[in-house]
């Protein structure tokens, strides 16, 4: 089994997602003291990605033939690896992220195992969630938005400050990210066409057509990157910074249009810069 499968396995971009996101958290929390409790952040990034493994694969697992035409290249479609392989790899980490979590904070547990369970029922019979936009969206909003932002911000500030209480800045940035995942949900969909279409899965795309749903993002987003940039007018960082991201957001649709074979793959790629570059302010502004 080479390095290389299991990277594409693992979905590089939603890894990067999950460390950059507890990585901000963590430094949210300590606040300029990052160095004295770096275990624990090595220890919940390691979990985090286990977890995070988990859902993605469980995904692949169940959806082999809608890959094949949606995601030729990704390992189970393309052959590169087997299923029983993926199934050793899936399980594995199930059970290694809620070991993970019972050595970090009980609080953990709950939310490794809901947020594993919400995967299994985006992509599991008889629930398969992503068969519709709206509970797909919802699964996706809770476990990006919800789950990893208060449950571990929560967890970090217990554990490092003795402290039960969430601040203002984690509570934007849940509300943000929360809109923000429902976005992904329609977006991800935008380049797959051809076979939810085959399948029947009903996507915003397919139902409103792709224009229709990269016009919803945009009626749930501005107001969302508006509401962030005035709660931080004051802030050179977090403010300053969500306008420069707004003006992304608004010049990746242009691009998007101004071309005359629109690339809805290339799209929704940069799209996912926008969710790494979030964090990343956050980062900057807490370090």
């Amino acid at each position: 089994m080479r390095i290389k499968t299991l990277i594409q396995f693992s979905r590089p971009h939603t890894i990067i997602g999950t460390i950059v996101s507890i990585t901000t958290l963590y430094a949210m929390v300590c606040n300029g003291n990052e160095s004295e409790h770096i275990g624990l952040l090595i220890k919940a990034i390691i979990t985090g990605l286990m977890c995070n493994i988990f859902i993605v694969g469980i995904n692949q697992i169940e959806d082999i033939e809608l890959d094949k035409i949606n995601k030729p290249y990704l390992p189970l479609a393309s052959g590169a690896l087997t299923k029983p392989q993926a199934k050793s790899i899936v399980w594995a980490c199930f059970w290694g992220a809620l070991m993970m979590s019972i050595l970090i904070h009980p609080i953990l547990i709950g939310v490794v195992g809901l947020s594993m369970g919400i995967g299994w029922a985006y992509s599991c019979p008889p629930l398969y969630l992503r068969k519709h936009h709206l509970p797909a969206a919802l699964s996706i909003s809770i476990v990006r938005g919800l789950m990893v932002n208060f449950g571990g911000y929560y967890v970090f500030n217990s554990l490092i400050n003795h402290s039960n209480k969430l601040s203002n800045d984690i509570v934007i940035l849940c509300i943000f990210i929360t809109l923000f995942s429902v976005v992904i949900a329609w977006f991800k969909d935008l380049p797959d066409m051809q076979g939810d279409r085959q399948y029947q899965i009903k996507t915003m795309a397919l139902l409103y057509t792709p224009k229709g749903a990269i016009l919803a993002g945009h009626i749930l987003l501005i107001p969302a990157y508006l509401f962030t940039i005035y709660e931080y007018r004051e802030s050179i960082w977090l403010g300053l910074g969500h306008v420069f991201l707004l003006i992304a957001f608004l010049s990746n649709t242009i691009a998007l249009f101004k071309l005359k074979v629109q690339s809805y793959k290339q799209y929704y790629k940069r799209f996912w810069y926008l969710f790494f570059a979030e964090y990343i302010l956050y980062l900057i502004a807490f370090i």
